[in-house]
């Protein structure tokens, strides 16, 4: 198979975007308030499909966390859902996907993941690992692949610095879910045209590699952190 053969293959494939805004950045302790997930066939935003789920996190909205994403305790009480019931839907629809080999899109997916499968638990819900049978797989975090890619590339890596280094135009507000998946779908299919060698990979292979980019990547950084007297807590393990 050739590598354009191959690109076809899986990029021009459904792909299942994930984001969620949450209470904060304590995947043990915060609660999830927004989840959207983008089911996209093509690129563009005609490709797209866009679920999501507003959903009562049952504890205040820290304000911190209000200015990033623009919902307030009060507005997540009055229209969001029941997380049972929200999550529910959203971890169904997850593993639905990933049965039949479409990839979960995520920008630092790890965060979402760790977090998605903590609530579950909190609520007596199978985790999506459970409903699946095995790893969390296929998984595409462009953050990650970036890293392994371009890795010596200074400067900061952010969803808004990778619109910028691939010159996409933004056409929403970042940490709105729907418009970071669509943003994240976007750097995808921008790092698979400026390398494509990773279009040519298979998804399995793909994973794997994502498995050790990260690795490589938290490796440095926590040495980093430890030069900088601050605690070398970044993990090792992706995308959980």
């Amino acid at each position: 198979m050739t590598a354009t053969e191959t690109i076809t293959a899986w990029t021009q494939r459904p792909l299942l975007g994930f984001d969620t805004e949450t209470t904060g950045t304590d995947v043990a302790r915060d609660r999830i308030v927004t989840v959207a997930l983008v089911h996209s066939v093509a690129p563009g935003r005609l490709g797209e499909t866009v679920a999501t789920w507003l959903i009562d996190p049952e504890m205040e909205i820290p304000e911190g966390a209000q200015r990033v994403h623009g919902i307030s305790t009060e507005h997540a009480r009055a229209h969001g859902m029941k997380a049972a019931e929200a999550l529910e839907e959203v971890a169904s629809m997850l593993a639905e996907a990933l049965a039949k080999d479409v990839p979960i899109v995520a920008f630092n997916g790890s965060f979402d993941l760790a977090i998605l499968e903590n609530e579950l638990r909190r609520l007596g819900l199978p985790t999506l690992t459970d409903r699946v049978g095995h790893v969390i797989a296929p998984v595409i975090d462009p953050l990650v692949v970036d890293r392994g890619v371009d890795r010596f590339r200074k400067g900061k890596r952010t969803l808004t610095d990778l619109l910028a280094h691939y010159g996409i135009q933004q056409d929403g507000r970042l940490h709105t879910a729907d418009v970071d998946v669509s943003a994240t779908l976007d750097v995808l299919r921008a790092i698979v045209t400026a390398h494509p060698q990773v279009g040519a990979s298979s998804l399995e292979d793909l994973h794997q590699q994502q498995i050790t980019w990260h690795r490589s990547w938290a490796e440095n950084f926590n040495e980093f952190l430890k030069k900088k007297g601050r605690n070398p807590d970044v993990s090792l393990d992706w995308p959980l």
